[in-house]
């Protein structure tokens, strides 16, 4: 009995033991990110560039940052970068990251059409905000929890103006799309300056606000607990948070854009504070 005990033993590690390695050290490197991040172009570059100096490969799914949090508070994602701050403490604090280090920073932008209805031209960002809703010219919000959603309606409860009418309109889309959609309308909106250099040829928008310290926008990226999540490929997660961080991949970030819109498109900030970055 006892033989015939140990040889089913051995045979259920046998069988279980390949499952436990496949999902925890696979060459895959699941990631939960912002549409920002892709619409920007930087995503792709910086996704073959780790496949090469790494032995892993990257599958990333971009959506608004509340959806790519949840995704990794569900243990489906490895690894996430995203950009709303407060959002992102909450996160940690519910046991979700395990590490969350600060990559890099742009900063947002008001859009809005040549024309410029609502006068809002070199204002600071809360007093074009305010000159949008008293004109009723109609603003294009993501509407789509996302980050740039999520810092959009902070700075309207800033101004003490909760937006509502048709005058606002939620788009519920990513922000290559939002940029699409305020460009037929005539619209205004508020967008990451990269994804904006990005698509600049694509739309009829120009930037109207911009280079306000509030507009600043800063990017973590987060391990997701393996304690919490056993299942999570907690290496290739901590391989792709060091990637980003790297001396190299900073030198990267510094450079990207510059070549082909003749200003950067993000700053690297690894090693710094939240506070040095405002």
């Amino acid at each position: 009995m006892i033989r015939a005990f140990g040889a089913l033993l051995a045979c259920a590690l046998v069988a279980c033991g390949p499952l436990v390695q496949t999902s925890v050290n696979r060459p895959e490197v699941l990631l939960a990110t912002t549409t920002s991040f892709q619409d920007s172009g930087l995503l792709d570059v910086l996704a073959a560039d780790f496949q090469k100096r790494t032995p892993y490969r990257l599958r990333a799914t971009a959506v608004g940052t509340g959806a790519a949090l949840a995704i990794g508070a569900r243990g489906d994602a490895d690894v996430v970068f995203v950009h709303a701050p407060n959002e992102e403490l909450a996160y940690m604090q519910q046991g979700n990251g395990e590490r969350r280090l600060l990559v890099m920073h742009n900063d947002f932008v008001l859009l809005g059409p040549p024309g410029d209805p609502a006068h809002v031209r070199g204002k600071n960002i809360f007093d074009a905000l305010r000159a949008i809703a008293a004109a009723r010219a109609t603003f294009i919000s993501r509407g789509d929890k996302s980050g740039t959603d999520i810092f959009e309606k902070n700075l309207w409860k800033q101004t003490g103006i909760a937006p509502a009418g048709p005058w606002y309109v939620e788009a519920a889309t990513g922000m290559g799309q939002t940029l699409t959609v305020a460009s037929e309308k005539r619209a205004y909106t508020l967008s990451d300056r990269g994804t904006f250099l990005a698509r600049r040829g694509q739309i009829e928008a120009e930037i109207l606000v911009q280079r306000d310290p509030p507009l600043i926008n800063v990017y973590h990226v987060i391990t997701v607990d393996p304690q919490k999540f056993p299942n999570v490929n907690a290496a290739g997660a901590n391989a792709f948070a060091d990637y980003m961080v790297s001396a190299e991949t900073q030198r990267f970030i510094a450079a990207f854009g510059v070549d082909k819109y003749g200003e950067p498109l993000f700053f690297p900030d690894a090693g710094k504070s939240d506070a040095e970055v405002h």
